[in-house]
């Protein structure tokens, strides 16, 4: 019968820059090495082998085997490796320049590594916009595939996605395949069977086709439920013998073959997209609900399945908007992409070459796109991602400093509109620490980078409600009434299963960010209870504008913010200076003095702190008073009385932070912790210790009151680990 559809099995591997060693490794034992095992058996059935660079890195220096064994397959013939930007970030997440520069990188190594042409990537979460065509063509790419709802978006019908089109932009020409939404549903979850039936039906109806099934490599072992079906069961054995049986009209081949002996289907622009779910998750809490309110209102009416193809959700770049601390992090990759591109556009000595590659590297490492969204993963959930994502912003811009600065001893201090919301931010920074202070919203401190860490102490995340939160709710009340926690293999998008018990009584939303430096004034008498919850506040200037002006000398800057506001029936101000010195680099002092407040009135005045990415649950992080006692975990919820410091050590970070207090104060510790969703299950994550350093006091004759708190921050134990670490690798 000769070949009437061509079948590309495309496999997707992938582990985030920062994620856990054992993650990787059982991954690896699971996933990724008994898929090789298997595939090896099939000699004769070829599949295209897309890894990102991040997980590529760790398997060179842990299992250089299995890049000896990929190597040989593919030079057999029997796999296709296909390249894309390096630490696998969402295009539209990062610059143009870091686009071509990540897919040329990631080329280049790729060629090295295996000997072979990389013709064709894969593009990170299908997350696509029309002008990329023109950028991967610039860095050497000649095909790629996108989900088919990008091309239904752009009115392809189903029957005339078998093949692929051309894309163009500003003349360049592109490859594109549409990739199969109905075998991603299938595989590996159904009956083999099917999905050859389904195949056939195909070859019937519309001979001489080509289809493509592209997914996650994690199906295949490493998603819960999947290694027990996949290997043990039998599944993915007895779907490469039938695709063997059926070879007489089933050809079973690559991308690269498939462009190279088939021609196009046409041309096709595309609109701004990625898989369903994805732009689903886009959407804001509310108009997620009100989709899928609306979907299963209409599902059964016997027109919707051709109405579904016009249903759209929202634009990727939107989920900047969604989660201000995701924005947070973007703008911050991009200043220091910014930097490191003036840096190469004036030139540097030749002796700082390698200092700009190595800034470069850890630029691209820090695009790593899974903490830049959420949706059926943890990503922005995750503490460890974010903080090594900031981990790698942090050492890219140290690098870069140290071109820009040849003595070791520095200051600087300037405003911009570091943040992309149309005001001005101050940047506050010296060789061991960046700060960033926001005026216009509550002069809160949003950022600070402690550069012998590697560290953002302020890489937090505020409590927000998520269309999952309801789900949680349901499924809790079911199981109290005897349901079972479900664990079907496969939905991976919907299936519940609960990492902790009593998740739903733990979800809680803030009003506020969670940052420092946040101004409360607070009922006298409020306890700590109502504080967590939200309440007895009195005055106006957690998110408040402040006015400010900033003062320079050669051994000292000063960032002074202002704001008249209220505290009940009363007008008052505040005004709080935040000052860096050479001689104390590591350390920020803030003074704070309030004005114009009434007299013989009782007061109760708070100044929040957001400690980020020190972990709880662990007897080496902890708090400790002026004497050196320990107090509690990380995690603790303390109500402490007439203290002049406290401390947070975290022991494995290698990070003591302590606030030092001019006039005694309470103090009170909470955590923050958020309920999201992984591939597990829900669980409970720690995002944040709450210090809040809190006076009662009735102002002076004049009106005034004042204090001065001192954060100093404590990195001589990182420093000496990352040094053993440095000599225990040999560098």
């Amino acid at each position: 019968m000769g070949c009437r559809l061509r079948l590309v099995l495309v496999i997707h591997n992938h582990q985030p820059v920062g994620n856990f060693e054992g993650v990787f490794e059982e991954s690896y034992q699971n996933s990724y090495q008994p898929f090789l095992d298997v595939l090896s058996e099939y000699p004769d059935i070829p599949f295209s082998l897309h890894t990102s660079g991040s997980l590529m890195e760790w398997m060179v220096e842990a299992h250089p085997e299995y890049i000896d064994r990929v190597r040989g397959l593919a030079e057999s013939g029997q796999v296709e490796i296909l390249g894309g930007p390096f630490y696998e970030p969402i295009l539209a997440g990062i610059p143009k320049s870091d686009r071509i520069g990540q897919i040329k990188a990631y080329t280049e190594y790729l060629k090295k590594l295996f000997g072979t042409p990389i013709r064709g990537m894969w593009v990170p979460e299908r997350v696509w916009e029309q002008a990329f065509v023109s950028d991967l063509v610039d860095a050497g790419m000649e095909f790629t595939l996108l989900d088919d709802s990008h091309f239904s978006a752009a009115g392809v019908r189903a029957e005339k996605m078998h093949g692929y089109y051309l894309s163009e932009d500003e003349g360049r020409l592109l490859k594109i395949f549409p990739d199969n939404e109905t075998l991603r549903y299938q595989i590996p979850f159904t009956d083999p069977v099917e999905t050859i039936h389904y195949l056939k039906q195909i070859a019937d109806h519309h001979p001489h086709s080509v289809v493509v099934f592209g997914d996650d490599g994690e199906k295949f072992g490493a998603w819960p439920g999947t290694y027990d079906h996949v290997y043990r069961d039998g599944w993915l054995r007895r779907f490469l013998d039938l695709l063997r049986q059926n070879s007489d009209w089933l050809k079973v081949t690559t991308l690269g073959e498939s462009v190279d002996t088939v021609s196009p289907m046409g041309s096709c622009y595309l609109p701004d997209a990625s898989y369903r779910e994805m732009n689903e998750w886009a959407l804001s809490s509310e108009r997620q609900l009100e989709l899928s309110h609306l979907k299963d209102k209409f599902s059964e009416d016997e027109e919707f399945d051709r109405l579904k193809p016009y249903l759209r959700g929202g634009f990727w770049r939107n989920f900047r908007v969604k989660y201000s601390e995701l924005n947070e992090m973007y703008s911050r990759m991009l200043l220091v992409s910014s930097r490191l591109q003036s840096l190469e556009a004036t030139g540097v000595d030749a002796e700082d070459l390698p200092i700009l590659h190595e800034a470069r590297t850890e630029l691209y490492r820090a695009q790593c796109n899974c903490p830049y969204w959420h949706g059926a993963f943890g990503g922005l959930y995750l503490p460890h991602l974010r903080n090594a994502i900031f981990k790698h912003l942090i050492s890219a811009d140290s690098l870069l400093e140290k071109i820009n600065h040849r003595d070791n001893n520095w200051l600087e201090v300037e405003a911009a509109d570091f943040n992309l919301d149309a005001r001005k931010e101050i940047r506050l920074a010296s060789h061991r620490l960046v700060s960033f202070l926001s005026p216009a919203h509550g002069g809160h401190l949003y950022e600070l980078d402690i550069r012998g860490a590697k560290h953002n102490l302020l890489a937090t995340l505020c409590r927000r409600p998520e269309p999952y939160h309801d789900i949680i709710r349901q499924a809790a009340q079911e199981q109290a009434q005897g349901g079972q926690n479900g664990d079907d293999i496969g939905k991976i998008h919907n299936a519940v299963r609960f990492k902790q018990p009593g998740l739903e009584q733990k979800l809680q939303y803030d009003n506020t960010p969670r940052k420092s430096l946040m101004d409360h004034f607070y009922q006298p008498g409020v306890d700590l209870d109502t504080v967590i919850n939200g309440g007895g506040e009195l005055g106006d200037f957690v998110e408040g504008v402040y006015l400010s002006s900033v003062r320079r000398t050669d051994d000292e800057c000063d960032v002074r913010m202002s704001r008249k506001g209220h505290v009940g029936p009363y007008e008052v101000e505040v005004t709080k200076t935040v000052s860096l010195s050479k001689t104390a680099a590591g350390t920020l002092v803030v003074q704070y003095e309030l004005s114009n407040l009434p007299t013989e009135v009782p007061l109760h005045f708070g100044v929040e702190f957001n400690f980020a990415g020190m972990a709880a649950g662990a007897s080496d992080r902890y708090y400790y008073n002026h004497l050196g006692k320990q107090l509690g975990q990380l995690e603790s919820k303390l109500d402490l009385e007439k203290l002049d410091r406290i401390g947070l050590v975290d022991e494995w970070l290698g990070l003591d932070a302590a606030l030092d207090l001019s006039s005694p104060a309470s103090i009170w510790t909470f955590p923050i912790e958020t309920i999201s969703q992984s591939e597990g299950g829900y669980e409970l994550v720690h995002q944040s210790s709450v210090v809040i350093p809190h006076w009662e006091f009735v102002a002076d004759d004049e009106g005034h009151w004042s204090v001065t708190i001192t954060l100093s921050l404590d990195t001589s134990a990182a420093q000496a680990k990352a040094l053993s670490e440095a000599a225990a690798s040999g560098a």
